[in-house]
């Protein structure tokens, strides 16, 4: 690794979000660099995204989607956010997803096939099979990698963001700004310097803060938890979406059981094959928003003291339908000896998405200035409570496509200062840390916020979880203040910072609404 890089834009991570801010500032002709922590720079959250993107359905309006999505996030939405989704977001599907990139959604006899969604009034979904996110993470990348304006750097941690007041020699006597971040070369264990005019967070989620989720093992908030530390604005952390319908398996492995099968005619049912959600909501039944469906599956699983309920295809859905269209999930079941076109499927709910996070203008601008912040990582208030099915995706792209356009007027007002006046990252002369005692406290992390903060909260249950989330604070900071900075030690680091933010978001909430629930 060299000592020091250098752009006049860093995106940290590779979804939509940050792939497609990325592609819209190489496109205009600026120079973009573009990091990822893992080796394969699709691998993103938005890679496992199954069911789709919204569109445009028949006879839709950005009305009638405004609609639906604050009837979903229980009318705590902001609704300058609702209003520029459902306004732009269609058309930069075509723009972006159809006529940039070229992405392959399914199509039907009269042009791309439309999906029904949990909480959609009607069907507006297009999606590539079960595997939407791969088609259009696969897309993007493919794009970066050809783009001259775009350099794409794998294996690289984002450790900590460069700020102005904190990491110069001669700190700056203007108001602080961030001015690039930390990166960790995870071939050479490697920090040096990347400094940027503007940053871009696009680091998806924090499902990995939970024991099952249906997120990467990537998905750490490390985002939320690097500009937490440098003061960024954090909010709606209380608000974490629970998938309703996961792959149940005991030893807590988790995959998702797409909203789309749902969509498709499939049925939520107990042991006996009986379906449900009739007794807990009559109107939407299997369609209703998430945080509804996963409350019904924890009653259902508390009355009769089951792990899980079950998902019914094959009663509802042929067998060739069922293959055509969800493939992917077919042939994962099928490794644990389910076949979803005889038999029930085992689910239960999983940590899925943060409607929280770091707090953005409309613009995608934080409270820091420099940095931006784009998709899950970010707050935009879109969610409100609770998240609309296949609004992730659409958000994502949405304010990617924002913070570019943000950054293009703001770059010939930002300079750069010298390298040789940025301090080196402390602690690179210490000893690696211990992996398997790193491991031992994030699963009790882990653990811990599944049981007590997880999709039912109590106040002495969070009382308890937070105050041992400070005590393990503590100790993860001595680890990293003793040991040199590793890939896993920054993730532990974050997921307890992270954890104790979401934690203290719902002590603090104490009326429980939308996917915050208190009893």
């Amino acid at each position: 690794m060299v000592t020091h890089l250098e752009t006049e834009v860093l995106v940290i991570g590779c979804g939509i979000a940050g792939g497609v801010a990325a592609l819209q500032l190489a496109d205009s002709g600026i120079p973009v660099t573009v990091i990822t922590r893992t080796q394969e720079p699709q691998e993103s959250n938005t890679y496992y995204a199954q069911g789709g993107i919204i569109y445009e359905g028949r006879n839709d309006s950005p009305e009638l989607l405004a609609e639906d999505v604050i009837r979903a996030g229980a009318g705590q939405n902001n609704s300058r956010s609702v209003n520029i989704l459902a306004k732009q977001g269609p058309t930069l599907v075509r723009e972006i997803l159809l006529d940039r990139v070229g992405v392959h959604f399914d199509q039907n006899g009269q042009g791309l096939s439309l999906a029904r969604e949990g909480g959609h009034s009607i069907p507006r979904i297009i999606h590539a099979a079960d595997a939407t996110g791969k088609a259009i993470s696969t897309a993007l990348v493919e794009a970066l990698q050809r783009h001259p304006n775009v350099t794409l750097l794998s294996g690289y941690t984002a450790i900590d963001l460069l700020m102005s007041n904190l990491h110069l020699d001669k700190p700056s006597s203007r108001s602080p700004r961030c001015i690039g971040a930390y990166l960790l070369d995870q071939a050479t264990g490697e920090v040096a310097p990347c400094l940027a005019k503007q940053t871009i967070l696009a680091t998806g989620g924090l499902g990995q803060v939970f024991w099952r989720t249906t997120n990467p093992i990537g998905a750490r908030g490390d985002g939320v938890a690097m500009a937490h530390r440098v003061g960024a604005q954090i909010i709606d952390m209380e608000y974490v979406q629970f998938h309703p319908t996961t792959f149940y398996h005991p030893q807590g492995w988790a995959f998702l059981i797409s909203e789309a099968v749902r969509g498709a005619g499939a049925r939520l049912v107990n042991a006996n094959g009986e379906p449900f959600m009739q007794r807990y909501a009559p109107e939407w039944l299997d369609l209703a928003p998430r945080d509804i469906v996963s409350r019904s599956i924890h009653q259902e699983m508390m009355i009769y003291g089951v792990p899980n309920v079950y998902l019914d295809l094959a009663t509802y859905i042929s067998p060739q339908q069922i293959r055509r269209r969800f493939p992917n999930i077919y042939a994962q079941c099928l490794q644990f000896g389910v076949d979803i076109t005889r038999d029930l499927v085992p689910v239960s709910p999983a940590a899925h998405y943060a409607c929280g996070g770091v707090a953005v203008d409309s613009w995608s601008q934080t409270t820091v200035k420099g940095l931006l912040a784009a998709g899950e990582v970010a707050c935009t208030g879109l969610h409100g409570a609770n998240r609309l099915a296949s609004t992730s995706l659409l958000e994502g792209m949405v304010w990617g496509y924002r913070s570019a356009h943000y950054v293009q007027r703001q770059l010939s007002r930002s300079s750069l200062p010298q390298f040789a006046k940025v301090r080196p990252y402390p602690s690179t002369n210490l000893p690696l840390p211990d992996s398997e005692q790193i491991d031992q406290l994030m699963q009790e992390i882990k653990c811990l916020m599944w049981h007590q903060v997880g999709l039912v909260r109590e106040t002495t249950g969070l009382e308890q979880a937070l105050a041992r989330l400070e005590t393990l604070g503590i100790s993860v900071e001595a680890l990293v203040r003793q040991h040199r900075p590793t890939d896993q030690l920054a993730g532990l680091r974050n997921v307890g910072q992270v954890a104790q933010l979401i934690t203290t978001a719902a002590l603090h909430s104490e009326v429980g609404v939308g996917c915050h629930y208190r009893v």
